[in-house]
């Protein structure tokens, strides 16, 4: 009888532990440790195909993918986190109100088109680019997108020697469109005629690392694809720029205020837009304006989880969802709610999100723990990321995924490794206090499509779309 309760204890025992291996798998991606290094070659583009959405290619700033008026020397990645980190600070204390960043990230590091992005690098900019035709006949133009900002600009002719940064593609010349490059009306005191004649309203930026860009306020044709127009398009035409700026032409504001691309489209494609980050550089996503069919609250008809989407009345270019909860390896986090009380911006120009500094306490020990089997990696790249590994030796890496939960009980299961991982680093960091206002990167959000409808006041995300 001893006997018969010891095997069937050992049959039992078997497929109990065969049970639970195959559930703790499932919060868990093994992937082939040659998926960290750089792809060589570019994939096909997933821009929309949809005739009623504006839609073009993505892709990153130094992959495969980028136009070859693009490429140029790739920044090291402690040169990467240190502009990011200048762009969280600056992004945090705007959106605080005026509030020092180094407090609050202090140890953080209805019809339209899509277009093609691509992954990319910038000084204060996104990660990603798309290529588009300003004039008549349409000159492209390789520019970043920016969540983050709203002035759209690109660097314009005249410029005197040491005016503008060297960029592969020839300057726009506005004497060269037969559309006619006009001076717009641009912020207090322009009024866009002066004796007769068209105002020149001059603009001027100031990004997070003391970056600028100046010039004229103006309003051109803007091709967002072929037969795709958008008919006196408020812009940037910077003739004096300053600062570590790359080899890009420019820079597209997909902010919230009004001089944003999204906002000035909106009577064309109805507000919302959307874009899928690829998962590698090698890969293609897309940039799209319109709101996706049956792009409802019925996440059963449309593929989309949806948050309520915040918006800050003093300063509205940001989005802002709230995250309620971090899971690893399927195992939720003990995170206070009270932790993510301030929210967090969503942004796709900052590449690592910047998390509670509860929240990131919480995050980083349960990641450590299930990532033990490899070797952790001092903490380098400015100290801004302290999780990083070397996965020397290892044919396959075994990632657990991190899911994040929003407000209304969104729940997305971060991409592995691409969404997690950053050059074999966790892809996060501390906030300098709990409440303070946090952002989510573009690592994060990596091949999601994320949907922004400012209108229902919502942001949906729709996982596998790129």
């Amino acid at each position: 009888m001893a006997y018969y309760h010891l095997l069937l204890c050992i049959l039992l025992c078997s497929s109990y532990y065969s049970i639970v291996l195959a559930v703790n798998l499932n919060n868990f991606a093994v992937v082939p440790a040659r998926s960290f290094e750089p792809e060589a070659a570019c994939s096909t583009s997933s821009a929309s195909s949809d005739p009623n959405r504006a839609s073009v290619p993505l892709v990153h700033r130094h992959g495969p993918c980028a136009p070859s008026a693009a490429s140029g020397g790739k920044p090291s990645l402690a040169e990467r986190l240190r502009r990011d980190r200048a762009r969280a600070n600056y992004i945090v204390t705007k959106a605080t109100g005026g509030r020092t960043a180094a407090t609050a990230l202090s140890d953080a590091a209805g019809g339209g088109t899509s277009i093609p992005t691509f992954l990319g690098d910038s000084v204060d900019s996104l990660e990603y680019v798309v290529t588009l035709g300003i004039g008549t006949p349409a000159v492209q133009q390789t520019v970043l997108i920016d969540t983050g900002s709203d002035l759209s600009w690109v660097q314009c002719k005249p410029c005197g020697a040491g005016e503008c940064y060297a960029q592969k593609d020839p300057l726009l010349d506005p004497s060269s469109s037969s559309s006619k490059l006009a001076a717009g009306a641009y912020g207090h005191g322009c009024t866009g005629v002066s004796g007769g004649a068209a105002a020149l309203c001059e603009y001027g930026i100031e990004y997070g690392n003391r970056a600028t860009t100046t010039g004229v306020y103006s309003t051109e044709t803007l091709t967002l694809k072929p037969g795709v127009v958008v008919a006196d398009f408020g812009f940037g035409c910077g003739d004096h720029q300053h600062g570590p700026y790359e080899k890009f032409d420019g820079l597209l504001g997909l902010g919230g205020a009004p001089e944003s691309l999204v906002s000035q489209t909106s009577s064309q494609f109805g507000g919302p837009f959307s874009y899928c980050l690829p998962p590698t550089s090698g890969g293609a996503g897309s940039l799209t304006l319109g709101a996706p069919p049956n792009s409802s609250s019925s996440t059963a008809a449309s593929g989309f989880s949806f948050t309520p989407m915040r918006r800050l009345p003093s300063v509205p270019t940001f989005y802002i969802v709230t995250l309620t909860g971090i899971s690893v390896g399927g195992a939720p986090l003990a995170i206070p709610p009270s932790a993510f009380s301030s929210g967090m911006v969503i942004d796709s120009g900052t590449v690592i999100t910047g998390l509670p500094a509860t929240a990131y306490a919480a995050l980083r020990s349960a990641f450590r723990s299930a990532m033990s089997e490899y070797r952790l990696l001092p903490p380098s790249n400015g100290g801004v990321l302290d999780t990083c590994y070397d996965f020397t030796g290892h044919a396959n890496v075994t990632v657990p995924t991190i899911s994040l939960t929003f407000s209304g009980g969104a729940t997305i299961d971060l991409a592995a490794p691409a969404g997690v991982l950053v050059d074999g680093c966790l892809a996060f960091a501390g906030a300098g206090t709990d409440n303070a206002i946090g952002i989510i990167g573009n690592v994060n959000q990596r091949t999601f499509e994320v949907l922004y409808d400012s209108g229902k006041g919502t942001v949906g995300f729709r996982a596998g779309a790129c």
